[in-house]
């Protein structure tokens, strides 16, 4: 029996679908590059946006009918997010909730036997320290926690993450050693929300940084996304942490609107003046940070005044990394109850934050031309070359180096997505 795996979404879902192929390998379950070569197909499924769903229902349904003679297992947020709409278009396919993985190589074995297997339901399993197989040596997911302390109105994907379950910091950092002894060089800690690590075991992300970082070897450490309220009890001690040499000068902080109203009616937790005081310590104490946020445009309670408010907000603080997200109903979500903005208001709305993006982080980078950074190659380009990160964690392109190796480099020009440099 032959296994393809294809993964979709966050950081997070990626680190689940290793973990599956990690969980069939251990089972003597070989996994294969191509769907032909395979007998059973298991899509991994990103659920977080309605674009996503999408995707991910035309995806399901396009291999029924174009691999009719293979088992087809559903795997990730879907499972547990929106069962209703997989019985719908595949009653015949099994599935593996992401709280459910040990039991991958149990319902790939009974559904090439023809059986129908659909495990489900949260459960504590750590997901550190197991198998995992992954296409990329250089690079470690370390999942430190799953789910979240949040009730965010727009989100669905905490119905399928479900309550914070945190990660002992011992075997994190005996994770992150193998990882890095095994030739990594970036380990990424990532969770839903990596701020909230230890609320419900005692234990500090600040402290996890500062041991993950304190290990031997040539690697840094990218500290994934936090949840603006679940830092501000920690914000001291996580930038200590951050000063580390080996922690990328990087924060993912979502903001998701400049408005105090829009982010009450988003359940946050925190305000925009709170949101400033936190990127003002970051960026006194870490001067070279990368700060990067999200945006959500077109809340469904987002007047033109809130969408004001948000425009001053990042001409303020000027981000320099920018996700944006139109916003879209979710299956659960508390804001689905709620009429959305017309279409046009949204799309123009969109239209101009983005414009606004592009120029900051553009200026942003400018900035960097002619400076001398010392970058760390972690992949191949897809057009040539090579990617690289700078110390901020911006990508760089460069030529004629060496995989998984730290090197010198000018910068020679910059586009509001990436910098290209030479060699020193």
């Amino acid at each position: 029996m032959k296994v393809y795996i294809e993964s979709y979404g966050c950081t997070f879902n990626q680190a689940d679908g290793q973990i599956i192929a990690g969980n069939l390998l251990e089972n003597d379950i070989d996994l294969v590059d191509t769907i032909d070569e395979a007998d059973v197909v298991i899509v991994n499924t990103c659920y977080v946006k309605l674009p996503t769903e999408d995707k991910m229902v035309h995806r399901i349904q396009k291999l029924q009918k174009e691999v009719p003679d293979k088992k087809i297992i559903v795997g990730g947020c879907m499972v547990e997010i929106d069962p209703e709409k997989l019985e719908k278009i595949g009653p015949n396919i099994s599935w593996i909730g992401p709280h459910q993985l040990s039991k991958s190589a149990s319902v790939v074995n009974s559904t090439y036997c023809g059986d129908i297997v659909r495990e489900t339901g949260f459960s504590k399993e750590s997901k550190v320290n197991v198998p995992k197989v992954s296409d990329d040596s250089l690079i470690h997911i370390l999942q430190i926690c799953e789910g979240c302390l949040g009730a965010c109105t727009f989100c669905c994907t905490r119905f399928a993450r479900g309550p914070l379950n945190s990660y002992p910091i011992s075997d994190i950092v005996a994770d992150a050693r193998n990882a890095i002894e095994g030739g990594a060089c970036e380990i990424q800690l990532t969770a839903q929300d990596t701020a909230a690590f230890g609320r419900d075991s005692g234990e500090k992300l600040s402290d996890l940084i500062k041991e993950v970082a304190n290990l031997n070897g040539d690697f840094r450490i990218r500290v994934g996304m936090m949840h603006p309220k679940n830092i501000l009890n920690d914000v001291d001690e996580i930038i200590d942490a951050m000063k580390h040499p080996k922690v990328y000068d990087f924060i993912h902080l979502p903001v998701q609107s400049g408005s105090d109203k829009v982010l009450s009616d988003m359940r946050r937790g925190h305000t925009v003046s709170q949101y400033k005081e936190i990127a003002s310590k970051f960026r006194n104490e870490i001067p070279n940070l990368t700060l990067a946020t999200d945006i959500i445009v077109g809340y469904p309670t987002e007047s033109d005044e809130d969408f004001d408010e948000t425009v001053e907000l990042l001409e303020e603080i000027k981000p320099n990394l920018i996700h944006l997200s139109k916003y879209q109903h979710r299956i659960g979500a508390i804001s689905s109850s709620l009429k959305e903005i017309p279409h046009q208001t949204m799309k123009k709305r969109s239209k101009f934050l983005s414009q606004i993006k592009e120029k900051i982080t553009e200026e942003e980078n400018v900035e960097l031309v002619g400076s001398v950074q010392e970058v760390l190659v972690i992949e191949k380009g897809s057009k040539g070359g090579y990617i690289a990160k700078t110390n901020s964690y911006i990508p760089v392109i460069v030529d004629d180096v060496e995989l998984g190796t730290f090197v010198r480099v000018k910068i020679t020009e910059a586009t509001s997505t990436y910098l290209k440099s030479e060699l020193l």
